[in-house]
């Protein structure tokens, strides 16, 4: 099992801060905008500024593995748009929203759970990596326990943990056919993690690489 260090993986919770959205008429003239009002954000990743914008190419095409349309289910089988009844779906214009406010704040987290692995081949700007599998231990396992009060949790003196201050965070992992996000999500709310602080990312990197936004490689 690979080991992880929890302050490695959370520190780049300190560096991640959205820089600006500059007003369209200061935009380049892309032929591919975000929305039809925003061309690029730009991003802190580990502290490099990145601009998340879509691939202008309007003739490009995937060739990694998320061209892929069939995978064995079970395991990788498709996930329903509600995860939880507590928890919210978002898609990648709440998922840039989040990342100008609540990140730009403080308060948020963009969470990418999967393996290392994963991570290392490309990722969301702006996201932090704490695979599934550091949290489903639970708060008995004091490296879990650890990274839940990076996140903000605070331990009460009757050894309970206060989620009054939790980040809110968006969990993603590969698309809507992966398990590592939705996993993460269910090790979170039973350790007490409030369900209205945890969203769910379901397209994952499959439908951010589809719309051709970027990515950025650890």
């Amino acid at each position: 099992m690979i080991k992880i260090n929890p302050a490695i993986h959370l520190i780049g919770v300190m560096l991640i801060t959205v820089l600006s959205i500059l007003p369209l008429s200061t935009q380049a003239k892309d032929l591919v905008y975000i929305t039809k009002d925003l061309a690029y954000l730009d991003v802190l990743h580990d502290g490099k500024k990145i601009r998340i914008k879509r691939i202008n190419d309007t003739s490009n095409r995937l060739t990694n593995s998320f061209t892929k349309t069939s995978r064995p289910c079970p395991p990788f089988c498709i996930h329903p748009i509600k995860l939880a009844p507590g928890i919210k779906t978002v898609g990648e214009i709440e998922l840039l929203d989040f990342l100008n406010t609540l990140v730009k704040q403080g308060t948020g987290v963009l969470v990418d759970a999967r393996m290392p692995q994963w991570f290392e081949k490309a990722t969301i700007p702006g996201s932090i990596n704490i695979p599934f599998t550091v949290l489903t231990p639970g708060i008995g396992n004091r490296h879990t326990k650890k990274i839940v009060e990076l996140l903000g949790a605070t331990e009460s003196r009757n050894g309970q943990l206060n989620f009054s201050e939790a980040k809110a965070l968006i969990l993603f992992c590969n698309g809507l056919w992966c398990d590592q996000s939705s996993r993460a999500i269910t090790s979170l709310t039973k350790m007490g993690y409030p369900e209205e602080k945890l969203f769910w990312y379901r397209g994952g990197m499959q439908a951010w690489q589809q719309l051709g936004l970027t990515t950025v490689t650890p």
